[in-house]
């Protein structure tokens, strides 16, 4: 068994060892499903793909422990490079007077970049020749704190750990607020930078990459059926240019 096919075995293994003791308890386990729309998919302040993008996702939780797979597929050919499946692992851990702490760790994969699924090579690999050979995954930890109902504001921050050479950071804070019934959330997200990898984040140093503000309704479609509304307004003020986002929840 290769090098790649023994690192995944491993996931999978401490992914079954985290989760086993409440698949064996019938009422511990929570399975969610679910798929959003969007006009166009931005991450952090970053246009990955300008066209519309269908983003299904899977989770299984138990016991603050949760596993997940999320997706984003554009629906145009032109951007299928930009087509994306991220795996994570995350636990979160609530203290006593609400507030709590998430740790967090997520695979990001893009398919269609040509690179072989089962390739964990790190991003100064090469082959035999000399030529490079870059893994298909960057791997990254994160850590957030929610706080109290009192103060909800989330303060988080994430690290490249694997496939990524200047091992980029990214820090945001959220604070959601309630506006005659309408829920809202001011955010500011800032890349610490980077000199061996810049074009990560689009900056070699410290610069606010993702500010704006969220909102969320339902939007009744009949009686008996509801459609979660999201909108987002966000600037880049690293990159100089804001956008507009519109989705749907299923």
């Amino acid at each position: 068994m290769t090098q790649k096919n023994i690192l995944a075995a491993l996931i999978a293994i401490l992914v079954f060892v985290w989760l086993s003791p409440a698949v064996m308890a019938e009422d511990g386990l929570e399975i969610n499903t679910g798929v959003d729309m969007y006009n166009r998919y931005v991450w952090r302040g970053l246009d990955i793909a300008a066209t519309p993008s269908v983003q299904p996702s899977f989770s299984l939780n138990a016991s603050g422990f949760e596993f997940g797979i999320w997706g984003a597929y554009t629906l145009s050919n032109q951007a299928s490079e930009a087509d994306e499946i991220d795996f994570w692992l995350g636990y979160t851990f609530q203290l006593d007077n609400g507030a709590s702490i998430r740790a967090l760790a997520t695979d990001y994969y893009f398919p269609n970049a040509g690179i072989d699924f089962f390739n964990f090579n790190n991003y100064d690999a090469t082959y035999d020749n000399g030529d490079p050979n870059p893994g298909a995954h960057t791997l990254e930890l994160g850590l957030s704190f929610t706080g109290a109902e009192s103060f909800p504001v989330t303060l988080a921050g994430y690290m490249n750990i694997h496939n990524d050479a200047g091992n980029n950071i990214y820090l945001q804070a959220d604070y959601p607020f309630n506006v005659n019934g309408t829920e809202l959330n001011l955010f500011c997200g800032v890349a610490a930078g980077s000199e061996d990898n810049p074009d990560y984040y689009g900056t070699d140093d410290l610069q606010v990459i993702n500010l704006g503000v969220s909102t969320s309704r339902d939007l009744r479609v009949s009686e008996t059926l509801t459609i979660p509304l999201n909108v987002a307004f966000t600037i880049n003020p690293n990159a100089e240019i804001s956008y507009l986002l519109v989705g749907i929840s299923l």
